[in-house]
Order: C-alpha cells, then sequence, then structure tokens
C-alpha cells in the first residue's frame, strides 16, 4: 500500500496482536476511556470491514470511529478518511493478526497500513499456555517487517506474578521491544462473542460500566501516561470530502427515514457524514418501537440483528405496514442484511416463523453455520440505479447465517463474482424502488451507493410532484 501524502507523525497507536481474540478491542477501548477522562479528544478507527468493534469504540471514546479498508477504499481514499478526522490522540484498533490481509505480499495487512501511516504499533499478547516462546514469538513478529514501528507490548492474560515474571525475563533477554502493560486473567474483561464477534454495545445491558471496568484495568496494570501522552504532537489536516462522485448539491429539501435501533445498527459512519453534508435530513427511527416517519423522500433499513428482535418487529404492526404502503407507493429505499430480511415476508427463528414486512416475497431462515462471509466482488445487473457511473467491480462484504426461499425468483441488481450473496450468483434484490441485498456497501469511487440512491430519491420525487401539478 502506497500512501498519496507526506508521511507525517501522529500521536497515537495502531492496536494489533498475534492473532484474533488476543484482546485488540479490550486494550482499544480501554485506552479510549482513559483519554476522555484526561479531556483528551480521542479519535478511533477500525480497520477492515466491521462494525461491532467500531460501535464499542464510539462508547468508549464518545466520538464516531471510522474504518479504514483497503479492500472497499483506494488508497488515496483510505488516507483521506484518516486524515480528515485525525485528534489529539488517534487509536486504529487492527484485525486478526499484525501481519494478516488477503495480499499475499502483505500490501493490506495491518502492518502495512501502520507503516503508511507512520503510526507504532502496540502489540496485545495474549499470554496463556507459554512463557519464554512469546520472546520467540514477538521476534519473529517484529522481524518480519523491520519498517514497522513498535510502541511496545502488553501482556495479556497472565496467570500469575512468576508467569509474568518468566516472559518479561525472557523479552529482556532476547527483545527490543518494551513492556508497557501486564494484565492479568480477568473475567471482569470478558464480553461475550457471537456469531459477527463481540456482542455490539446497543445489545450489552451495562456497556459503559463495562468500559469503565476495562479503563480502571489498564490504568492500574499499563505505563498509562507513556501510552495517552506520547512524545509526539498531532497533525491537524483539513480535507476535502473524502469522497469524489457527482457534484454535491444542497439536499436540504430531501428527507430520509433511517433505521436505527437494537435490530438494525450497522452503518458506516463516513456515510452518513456525507449524507450530512449534503444537506440530507436523516431522520431516525426505531422499527421496534416507532412507526414510518411521514413526509420522507427514502429510507435506510441497515444490517443488524433482527432474528435476535423478531418477536418485537413483527408485533409492530404499524411500522410494518406503513413501510409496505410506502413501498407500493414508490418509496426509494435501500436495505442490506438485516434490512433485506426484515422486508421480506417471515423470518423463521428456531421453527417459530414470524411475519415481517412482505414486501420481498420470500421466507428467511436461520442457519447455524455462516451463509456468506467476508468480501465481496459484484457486477451491476440492472435495478433502480439510475444512469450512474457504474465501475466493472463493486467491492462490498457480506456475513449472514440465513437463506430466503422466494415465492418466485426475483429481479437482481447484482452478478455475485466473489462471494455468496443470496443464492452464489446474484444479490439485490429489486422491488418497485427497493434495492435490498446480504452485501454491505460503502460510499467510494467503486461504489457510490449514495449517489445511486439519491439519484432515485430526487427522480421519485420529482415524479411525485409531477403527478401533484397534473392532478
Amino acid at each position: 500500500m502506497n500512501g498519496t501524502d507526506e508521511k507525517r507523525r501522529y500521536a497515537g497507536h495502531f492496536v494489533s496482536a498475534p492473532w484474533r481474540s488476543s484482546g485488540k478491542s479490550m486494550v482499544s477501548m480501554g485506552l479510549a476511556r482513559a483519554a476522555t477522562r484526561r479531556s483528551t479528544l480521542v479519535q478511533t478507527f477500525k480497520k477492515g470491514p466491521d462494525y461491532i468493534d467500531p460501535l464499542w469504540l464510539k462508547a468508549a471514546s464518545h466520538n464516531p470511529c471510522y474504518n479504514l479498508d483497503p479492500f472497499i477504499q483506494n488508497d488515496a481514499e483510505l488516507h483521506r478518511t484518516f486524515n480528515a478526522n485525525i485528534n489529539q490522540l488517534v487509536l486504529v484498533e487492527g484485525t486478526m493478526g499484525l501481519h494478516d490481509g488477503l495480499a499475499v505480499d502483505g500490501s493490506d495487512s495491518n502492518a502495512a497500513i501502520a507503516n503508511c501511516l507512520n503510526m507504532p504499533v502496540l502489540l496485545v499478547v495474549d499470554c496463556r499456555g507459554m512463557h519464554r516462546t512469546i520472546a520467540s514469538l514477538v521476534n519473529g513478529i517484529v522481524q518480519f517487517n523491520p519498517d514497522v514501528a513498535f510502541t511496545g507490548l502488553i501482556l495479556n492474560r497472565i496467570r500469575s506474578s512468576r508467569h509474568a515474571s518468566k516472559i518479561e525475563c525472557a523479552l529482556t533477554e532476547y527483545c527490543d521491544v518494551d513492556v508497557i502493560g501486564v494484565v492479568a486473567e480477568n473475567d471482569q474483561l470478558h464480553i461475550d462473542e457471537r456469531e459477527l464477534g463481540l456482542v455490539p454495545a446497543p445489545d450489552h445491558a451495562i456497556a459503559n460500566q463495562f468500559i469503565d471496568t476495562v479503563a480502571d484495568v489498564l490504568e492500574s496494570s499499563c505505563d498509562i501516561d507513556r501510552l495517552l501522552l506520547p512524545n509526539l504532537s498531532s497533525t491537524t489536516v483539513s480535507a476535502d470530502s473524502q469522497f469524489s462522485a457527482a457534484a454535491i448539491h444542497d439536499l436540504s429539501h430531501i428527507s430520509i427515514a433511517i433505521a436505527r435501533d437494537e435490530a438494525f445498527h450497522f452503518y458506516y459512519e463516513d456515510d452518513l457524514k456525507e449524507l450530512r453534508s449534503r444537506g440530507v435530513q436523516l431522520i431516525e427511527f426505531s422499527p421496534l418501537r416507532d412507526t414510518l416517519p411521514a413526509d420522507i423522500d427514502g429510507l435506510l433499513i441497515g444490517g443488524g440483528f433482527p432474528e435476535r428482535h423478531v418477536a418485537a418487529l413483527s408485533e409492530n404492526l404499524a411500522c410494518r405496514a406503513a413501510i409496505a404502503r410506502a413501498v407500493e407507493d414508490g418509496l426509494p429505499v435501500r436495505a442490506e442484511c438485516g434490512g433485506l430480511m426484515y422486508l421480506c415476508q417471515s423470518i423463521e427463528v428456531s421453527n417459530v416463523v414470524w411475519p415481517m414486512v412482505d414486501v420481498i416475497k420470500g421466507a428467511v431462515s436461520m442457519q447455524t453455520r455462516p451463509q456468506g462471509r467476508g468480501y465481496m466482488k459484484l457486477a451491476h445487473k440492472n435495478g433502480p440505479i439510475a444512469s450512474a457511473q457504474v465501475s466493472d467491480i463493486l467491492p462490498a462484504h457480506e456475513f449472514h447465517h440465513s437463506t430466503i426461499a422466494f415465492d418466485t425468483e426475483p429481479e437482481y441488481a447484482f452478478r455475485v463474482s466473489r462471494g455468496h450473496g443470496i443464492d452464489g450468483k446474484h444479490d439485490g434484490v429489486c422491488v418497485h424502488n427497493v434495492i435490498a441485498s446480504y452485501a454491505h456497501f460503502r460510499h467510494t469511487e467503486s461504489t457510490p451507493w449514495i449517489d445511486w440512491f439519491l439519484d432515485t430519491v430526487q427522480r421519485s420525487k420529482q415524479d411525485s410532484l409531477r403527478t401533484i401539478n397534473h392532478v
């Protein structure tokens, strides 16, 4: 990965680990909360296509968390996302292991992004079942890419003082990386994991209390001043809009309803920021408790976990009926994953069938294993994407445990060349002015979905005005 901006040194850390589930999320959210206690303005980022960790980081820092994704974004877009949002302290949480990525040469790895952003790596090491071997592991990781700088190590899940002493002695003898923290095994630091990883912060009854507990532990077990007050000066960089799609006009006359509650909360923060920057009015509502807002021009239903809230979604008859009527009347709708499931006839969970909105004539069934998982490559097929400039390859991502049985074969917007989508070949069900997919898009030069959607919204609004004037 080659950066387009000159390198700057930032006050902050790229939090990574040798492998997943080592404690990266715990350390990232704990440091963010500890910094906010010191009135430090913290900006968090998450590497990769993740919605759940950013919710925890947002809760910890009281600031939106932005994703850095070299598969979805080109180099310039990734840099603009970073530069447009840096603050007094920057924390980037990696994914999987430090040197992991899709590319064999490591060009899209966590290490490559840390090096490109000129950020030192804070390595969190799960020490269970090892002591002297930790020194060998750390040496291998450090020497694998000598260009990567390291803040130091946090030794996690230490079972005793003797365990810690053995590891620290070996590290002192064989490694040139400082130990900055030693965190004991602690059941209070455990977050439940489900099929997509951590339980989302909105679903965690005591999320704020948990984050405070993590921060307390890091304060007492790490050299917190060294971590939060690095001898660096942050640089504020002004940046143009990070998206380079069609010319931006004032769209303050456009109102978009956005489903946002415990069932639907997977949205990229920079996509919402982009909509607001164009003047679009975003009206949040809960399909669990509210009805569809009146006098709207479009509807967004993001991903989430409708299967965990099927009873409340099904029992909110007023909302289901209002959405169905609006779709029949031509309301433009963009739905992803959980939103797709909600728009179907029903969702079956544990052999119980729960009626849903019923504008897509298909029945959803939950499966025990993932049906689609990871990055996708799509091609535009058809549907209400209005004469937009469409790339040959549309990068996206998916992670779903459900399948859909349709009454009749639907019209699809996309062909799938990598990934699964709905049936291994297609994705993006088209009904009236609805596109509902398992694929999650992010607004970039390759996939300017906001332009597609707003173009449909404006055409629909103009058609409605013409109809009213004609009458």
